[in-house]
Order: structure tokens, then C-alpha cells, then sequence
């Protein structure tokens, strides 16, 4: 019983770890693609076709019993879903990944966190008592994911000779390749991607309240998604039809996988999540992504490794340990302990063998200190 309590607890954590490998994944399949002369614009409509082809029949049945009636307020909010991410942030963070590189296109996605977070406290969908232990942690802990992240970015420090990256020189993906001119464009590019990001997240978490059959808010997102992602692409490609074609090579590699990871199931996965813990838990971990990358580089693609970059990676795991202890506390739940004594109360009545009407009601209650339970007559 308790190794499943342990599972159920920690199945939000493995969750949003799972997407940010899978979103590392596919900002190096990404890259390469693009680099080989891929629109982005065809790249963000090859994705959520492959999404909704995917995710589509999941939907259709497995949400029979539970899909709510689609309404007009509903349907507007998911053309407003479908238009922020998958239009919106995805056009202009490849497009910003093409002004830049992988690596710098994921270090500006750690400032995802602190704009969701603002977002879901201005909008109540976040706890917020200055005074409380667990809100201290969640804002000094979402600070230093962010200034982790940026410390990872702008500070080198010497390099790490690593038994697995001896002899190797490769020096590709550092900032110096950069022109100042790209990187100030590419970094505008993704910063309004990132804020359309998080308003993504925080309309996904209040769309939810109302349309809560994730599997179909997230087929329903794809397939609009790929309806006003075609719609752009043809207008910004127009007289370029050779952009459309694919062949068995990396472009569709990285349509293919992107769709099927890091659109349909991320919009799933980031669903189920949000409902029970909320926007800022999601985004959390996002700085986790360019970890991911900068170890995924270092092994496969044999990349330096910098002591900045290792003390950017220590700092992010603690703001990360912080905001986790937060949100972990704000979602204690007392139900084990009440089927617990539950559970007490029907073996006593059982062993009395008759119906004793006078238990007592046994009432517990929470709070910062601890469970204090209450007897009542």
C-alpha cells in the first residue's frame, strides 16, 4: 500500500521529467531539420497532423463516457489554444532556433517558469501567501531555476576533461558563432513565444474546469492547430511548393516525432497534470530541458562541458527541489489517513459484533504545523 502511495505521488514528477526529454529530443531533431533548408511554418503542420492522426482515435474512444458537450465559449477557447502554441510560440521558437542554435533556443525557454507563474498568481490559479514557508520556496525556487539557467548560458569557466570527452574537439553550438544582430533577433523571437506559451498553459488549465476530457481538448487543439498552421504556412510560403515535400531523411524524422511526442502526448500529459497540480508545476521543470541537452551532448555528440555550465546545472536543481517541496505540501492529501481510520472503526464494530450508535466522529484537518485530529460527539 505504501510503495503505491509512493507511485501515485510520484507520477507528476516522472510526467513532466518524461517531457522534458522529450522536448530535448526534439530541439536537436528540430535543428537538424531546419538546418537542412526545413520551413518552420511546414515543419509546425507536418507536427500536429501527425499529433491528430495519432491522438484522434485515443479520443473518439476512450472519452465517450466522460466528453462534455461542446459549447461556443468551449470552442472559441480552443481555437484560442490552438493559436497560441502550436501557431503562435512553435513558429517563432524554430525560427528563433534558426537565428541561433539548439542550446541557446532552450537556455531562453527558462523563462518560461517566471512568466507562468506571475500569470497564474494574477489569475488566482496560484496560492500566494507571502508569509507561508511553501510560497517562499515556490518564488525562491522558480528565481533560481531561471538564474541557473542563465548562468548556464553566459558563464563558461574552464573546461571539464571528462573520461568520455577526451580527444575530441568539437566546439559547435557555442554563443561565439553567433552574430550579436541573430542573437538579439532570435532572442526576441522566443521570448514572445515563451509568453504565449505560458498564456497557453494558464488557458489550458482553465479550459480544462469546463472540457475536462484532456484527450479530446488535446485532438481538438492538433487539428486546429494543423487547419491554422496550414493557413499561415501557405500565405508565408506562397510560390515555394517544393518546401512541402519529405523524404526518408531528418525532416521527417523530426515532424514525425515532434507530433507524436511533444504535441500530442505533451498536450495530454501536461492536462492530467495541470488539473491536479496547476500551470506553475508543469513549467517548473522546463530548465530541465537544457540539462538534458547540454548531458545528451556530451555524450553523443562528444560537446565540452564548462564549469559554469555544471554550477548553472546546481543551481537549477535546487530552485527545482524548492519549487517541488512547495507544490508537493499545497497537494498533501489526507484521504490514506481518513480511509485509515475508517478502516479502525469498522474492524472495532465488527469485533463488538452489534451497531454501536454512539462512534465517535473522528474529524481531521490540516494545517502548516501538521494533522490534528478533533473528536466530536
Amino acid at each position: 500500500m505504501n510503495a503505491q502511495r509512493v507511485f501515485e505521488r510520484s507520477k507528476p514528477f516522472l510526467g513532466v521529467v518524461f517531457l522534458q526529454f522529450g522536448f530535448a529530443v526534439m530541439d536537436v531533431l528540430s535543428k537538424a531539420a531546419l538546418n537542412k533548408g526545413m520551413s518552420n511554418y511546414v515543419l509546425v503542420v507536418y507536427r500536429h497532423a501527425v499529433a491528430t492522426a495519432v491522438i484522434a482515435p485515443f479520443a473518439v474512444l476512450l472519452d465517450k463516457k466522460i466528453r462534455p458537450k461542446m459549447t461556443l465559449p468551449i470552442f472559441m477557447k480552443i481555437v484560442a489554444l490552438s493559436l497560441l502554441e502550436p501557431v503562435i510560440d512553435q513558429n517563432l521558437y524554430f525560427m528563433g532556433m534558426k537565428y541561433t542554435t539548439a542550446t541557446f533556443a532552450a537556455a531562453m525557454t527558462n523563462i518560461l517558469p517566471a512568466i507562468t507563474f506571475v500569470m497564474a498568481c494574477i489569475l488566482r490559479l496560484e496560492k500566494l501567501k507571502i508569509k507561508s514557508i511553501r510560497t517562499q520556496a515556490k518564488v525562491v525556487g522558480t528565481a533560481a531555476t531561471v538564474g541557473g539557467a542563465m548562468v548556464m548560458t553566459v558563464m563558461k569557466g574552464p573546461i571539464l576533461h571528462l573520461f568520455w570527452t577526451k580527444g575530441t574537439n568539437n566546439h559547435q553550438g557555442e554563443a561565439g558563432g553567433i552574430s550579436l544582430a541573430h542573437s538579439i533577433k532570435g532572442s526576441l523571437m522566443i521570448t514572445v513565444g515563451c509568453f504565449s506559451w505560458a498564456c497557453f498553459m494558464i488557458l489550458q488549465a482553465i479550459t480544462l474546469k469546463t472540457y475536462p476530457a484532456e484527450l479530446s481538448l488535446t485532438a481538438w487543439i492538433c487539428l486546429l492547430g494543423t487547419l491554422e498552421g496550414t493557413a499561415v504556412a501557405l500565405v508565408m510560403e506562397r510560390g515555394n511548393p517544393a518546401v512541402w515535400s519529405l523524404k526518408w531523411d531528418t525532416k521527417l524524422m523530426a515532424a514525425v516525432y515532434s507530433g507524436v511526442v511533444c504535441s500530442g502526448l505533451a498536450y495530454y500529459i501536461q492536462g492530467v497534470i495541470m488539473k491536479d497540480r496547476g500551470p506553475v508545476f508543469v513549467t517548473a521543470f522546463s530548465p530541465l530541458c537544457m540539462v538534458i541537452v547540454a548531458i545528451m551532448g556530451s555524450f553523443i555528440l562528444g560537446e565540452q562541458i564548462f564549469l559554469g555550465r555544471v554550477i548553472g546545472a546546481t543551481i537549477i536543481i535546487a530552485g527545482l527541489y524548492l519549487v517541488v517541496w512547495g507544490k508537493s505540501n499545497d497537494y498533501k492529501s489526507t484521504s490514506p489517513i481518513i480511509e485509515d481510520q475508517k478502516q479502525i472503526l469498522d474492524q472495532s464494530s465488527i469485533s463488538t459484533g452489534k451497531d454501536n450508535s454512539n462512534h465517535q466522529l473522528i474529524t481531521i484537518t490540516t494545517s502548516e504545523e501538521g494533522i490534528e485530529p478533533a473528536m466530536n460527539k
